[in-house]
């Protein structure tokens, strides 16, 4: 088709195609009589015959999602993820500075640090439903945790769009957003704050999440007071102190001493229960297989597989006998 050709159909194909005014239509036609040597009455049919065939790649173009959401009232309001095409590039340094003399070193001597592309996540699509429980799965770096930052709007991505229905509890990095030379109490307002709580709710919820917290009379003092376990009993008390729609969690079923990893699991086994949606990241394919029914397989920042929890779980594993030590340590495949 040369320029000339490319002209006609883009005035053709325009969302006024089915109601071109009378003098409009006219013009086009004379314009197709002499390029083509046809009659006006051929002319007349090339036209039509251009329109239905544009109407007819605009309905191809059509999603399953659109066609159902004609059928089934509210049907796009049942999806609680979507992720459509996201892309997300990094920067990162090639060269470590260790410390504050050695990067000022650099400046003065001009020598620029190298940077590295990463290209973390690569045309990423999915979309998950109202109370489904996901899984994700992959090798260490291939960009499972980069992708939960992304839902949760810790991270933008270069390219696409995340859309998410309902408010989201993430449990990522418990306690992100605490200050350490705040009590205990008043990290539940600042970090709920950052979780999106509004103050009112905090103070109803106050009490409630102490006590889930175990922490007694040391919520009064400075958390840089704090072990490792106590900060993570209390951003997960904080993180779980609402029922949300969509639950994100990485890695943090064992929090605290035993009894609490008990009481944590629980809390959020009650939570999947109740028609939350759940994304989760973990190392261990059992954990994957028992608490969710599907699940995603992310290799190198793409999307491998997406579906039924076994299969993608049994292909994975076929697919981990080649892989290396580096890329399967921590992770539990029985």
């Amino acid at each position: 088709m040369n320029k000339e050709d490319k002209n006609l159909n883009f005035k053709v194909n325009s969302k006024n195609n089915a109601h071109l005014q009378h003098h409009k239509r006219e013009k086009l036609k004379i314009k197709l009589m002499e390029k083509y040597s046809i009659s006006s009455q051929e002319a007349e049919h090339l036209i039509e015959k251009i329109i239905n065939n544009e109407k007819e790649k605009e309905k191809k173009k059509q999603s399953v999602d659109n066609l159902l959401e004609n059928i089934i009232p509210d049907y796009q309001k049942n999806v609680s993820i979507e992720v459509n095409h996201v892309d997300l590039t990094f920067e990162v340094l090639n060269e470590k500075v260790d410390t504050l003399k050695e990067s000022f070193i650099r400046t003065i001597q001009r020598k620029k640090t190298k940077k590295i592309k990463v290209h973390a996540l690569k045309d990423v699509s999915f979309k998950i439903y109202k109370g489904e429980k996901v899984g994700i799965i992959g090798y260490n770096g291939a960009g499972k945790s980069t992708l939960l930052s992304v839902i949760t709007g810790i991270y933008l991505p270069n390219k696409g769009f995340v859309k998410t229905n309902g408010n989201i509890s993430p449990l990522l990095s418990l306690g992100a957003g605490f200050d350490f030379n705040y009590s205990g109490r008043q990290n539940i307002f600042l970090n709920g704050a950052v979780l999106g709580y509004k103050k009112e709710f905090l103070e109803s919820k106050v009490d409630e999440i102490i006590e889930f917290s175990e922490l007694g009379q040391f919520i009064d003092i400075p958390i840089k007071n704090y072990s490792s376990g106590m900060l993570a009993k209390l951003g997960f008390s904080i993180a779980t102190a609402v029922n949300p729609d969509i639950l994100i969690i990485d890695e943090i079923l064992g929090v605290g001493d035993v009894n609490f990893q008990k009481k944590s699991s629980d809390k959020i086994r009650s939570l999947m229960d109740g028609g939350t949606t759940v994304l989760l990241v973990s190392h261990s394919i059992p954990q994957i297989r028992e608490l969710c029914d599907k699940a995603i397989w992310i290799d190198n920042g793409n999307l491998k597989e997406f579906g039924d929890v076994n299969k993608v779980c049994d292909h994975y594993l076929k697919d981990a006998e080649k892989a290396s030590n580096e890329q399967l340590a921590n992770i539990q495949f029985r």
